[in-house]
């Protein structure tokens, strides 16, 4: 992530931990209803897909503007999530995710499970 994409992911997941903090919710509870969040964006983003190719009789269609924008909303979701779950290294742990998930579609070095966690200096 940019620093100001990360900055702001840290700023958004401060805010909803400190709010959810104050109304009692554990760390298991604030987690779990962070990733029920990613499943609401991500039935948003499928309406608005149906939206665009207008398969819906009762609706008018939509612009695809309105995915890219719904797919937008899940991807900062996902990481608010992940930042939330874990503070300390979420960029690390997301680009490592990154090389392991790569190395299975372009050809080049990957990260191995055996470099994870980062061993400190």
């Amino acid at each position: 992530m940019g620093d100001s994409v990360a900055a702001t992911v840290g700023r958004l997941a401060g805010r909803f931990t400190a709010h959810d903090t104050a109304r009692g919710l554990s760390a298991v509870e604030q987690w779990t209803l962070q990733v029920l969040k990613i499943s609401e964006e991500t039935g948003e983003a499928a309406q608005a897909l149906i939206g665009a190719r207008g398969t819906n009789p009762r609706k008018a269609p939509v612009p695809w503007e309105e995915v890219h924008a719904e797919v937008a909303d899940v991807v900062i979701t996902a990481l608010v999530a992940l930042k939330r779950m874990r503070p300390d290294d979420a960029e690390d742990y997301l680009r490592h995710q990154l090389a392991l998930k790569t190395a299975k579609f372009l050809p080049g070095p990957a990260a191995s499970p055996e470099t994870w966690p980062p061993s400190p200096l």
